[in-house]
């Protein structure tokens, strides 16, 4: 009896160490995962970006509506830089009359443009390769239709069957053997029928 005693007082100290040897372990377990947890840091939240501002479609177009305007604000400008020439008379206008138009073949592959001054009736601008020159209308003794640009020093003269371009300043024949389509009929014609004045002194 005093055996079973003696050896239940020598155990129980050595639970007690035991267990508290356990609890000890656990605590030193669970401190370290306390630790880590609370030394993580939260996540900051991501900021959202703000989408990038479109520029406007309406100043491309309001830029197109401006070099439009300025365009038309030149041309404007260009037609407003001729001064307003002298009134013609009523013979001079007659022979504006006569005067073909439009774009005329000459020779050597050369070409003039006549159009109509829509600001100064009976003048005309002429102009090809190199040249234009702002013309009206002077009466001959001939018969001839006759252009001047007497600033320039040109003229066109303009005969039945063809047209040339003179620049008596520069001493120079612009453009020679222009013909428009009617004046490329008569030039056919006389080749075909000779005036008989071509033929007068032969022989002599």
């Amino acid at each position: 009896m005093k055996n079973r005693v003696i050896s239940l007082l020598v155990l129980v100290p050595a639970l007690t160490l035991a267990m508290g040897s356990v609890q000890a372990q656990e605590k030193k377990a669970a401190t370290p995962a306390a630790k880590t947890t609370a030394a993580k840091p939260a996540a900051k939240p991501v900021a959202k970006k703000a989408p990038a501002k479109k520029a406007p479609a309406k100043r491309a177009s309001t830029a197109k509506k401006g070099a439009a305007v300025a365009a038309g604000a030149g041309a404007a400008a260009a037609a407003a830089a001729i001064p307003v020439q002298q009134t013609l008379t009523p013979a001079e206008l007659a022979i504006a009359e006569q005067v073909y138009q439009g774009r005329i073949n000459c020779e050597l592959g050369a070409s003039v443009n006549i159009a109509k001054d829509s600001v100064n009736p009976g003048y005309f601008f002429i102009e090809g390769k190199g040249f234009k020159y702002h013309m009206s209308p002077v009466a001959t003794s001939t018969g001839t239709v006759r252009l001047e640009d007497q600033h320039a020093g040109a003229m066109w003269l303009q005969v039945a069957n063809k047209s040339m371009l003179i620049n008596r300043k520069l001493g120079q024949r612009l453009a020679d053997e222009c013909m428009s389509p009617e004046q490329n009929q008569v030039a056919e014609a006389i080749k075909k029928n000779p005036p008989a004045a071509l033929f007068e002194g032969n022989g002599r």
